[in-house]
């Protein structure tokens, strides 16, 4: 029983250390949250076992949960740049198959076709807006960017403000806003699951998304100009390195121990 129970916690170890290892490889990744495997103990018992011959056989891997606290805030200075200082995430659209995701990592830049997009292609999202910059629905739409305005000028910039309004400015001085940057909240985020690319989508574990703009409840500002950064400590998972590490080696151990323990038995069987 004893083999086994160790062969279980050395596939744990191995697990924790490839969360720890993930962690690590993407301490550079912009909007990037970090995550701690927990664990669950296993015992052998049933209604009527004696309370004190309860055994315990191991532990499970229980769950890998995410930590979306707030990560350092770079300064860029590129007006595509986004912050959120909030628990907001920016809605974007797939650029493969249209579907929703949702990102911390801010990093935007103009496509061919002027829409707002990620690095990895997938478009911004953006509620509609007034002349004046204020919000008239929620529909969602592309934040896409017109060549020209109305008078025939050309593009020549982009700003976002701090409540999330984008502007177009045009070479005959005009400005005009052209939606507001839609951001969405959880009730329970580490229920999001993970897609790759520091994109989530929403599952029935983390709630629907609730919708609203930059500056109001707990969706938290827009900063334009700066990146969040991974909210990896470094420090914290070497050290969680080395205990998951050493937690392997003991676990090596008790199995060479039991195998040496039965060999043992078996030899003075015959």
């Amino acid at each position: 029983m004893s083999f086994y129970t160790s062969l279980n916690g050395m596939k744990n170890a191995q697990t924790s250390l490839g969360v720890i290892s993930h962690n690590i490889a993407n301490s550079e990744t912009y909007g990037f949250k970090r995550s701690r495997t927990e664990f669950s103990e296993i015992v052998a018992g049933s209604a009527l076992t004696n309370p004190r011959m309860i055994q315990g056989i191991g532990a499970s891997v229980e769950s890998i949960t995410q930590n979306f606290a707030l990560g350092p805030v770079e300064q860029t200075g590129s007006a595509l740049d986004l912050a959120i200082t909030g628990d907001g995430f920016f809605t974007t659209r797939s650029a493969t198959d249209g579907s929703t995701l949702y990102t911390r990592a801010g990093s935007f830049t103009l496509n061919g076709n002027g829409n707002i997009v990620s690095n990895s292609g997938n478009r911004l999202q953006l509620f509609p807006v007034d002349a004046n910059g204020q919000v008239t629905g929620n529909t969602l739409a592309d934040a896409n960017l017109p060549p020209q305005n109305a008078a025939g000028s050309e593009f020549v910039g982009v700003t976002i403000d701090d409540v999330g309004v984008v502007s177009a400015s045009y070479a005959d001085g005009s400005v005009e806003p052209v939606g507001a940057v839609a951001l969405a909240t959880f009730i329970a985020p580490t229920g999001l699951k993970k897609v790759g690319d520091a994109n989530w989508e929403g599952t029935g574990l983390s709630g629907q998304a609730a919708y609203g703009s930059p500056g109001t409840g707990a969706y938290g500002s827009l900063l334009s100009g700066a990146l969040e950064r991974s909210n990896v400590d470094i420090a914290e998972e070497l050290v969680g390195l080395i205990t998951a590490q050493r937690n392997f080696q003991a676990n090596a151990k008790a199995i060479d121990t039991a195998t040496q323990i039965s060999q043992t038995v078996i030899n003075l069987r015959t």
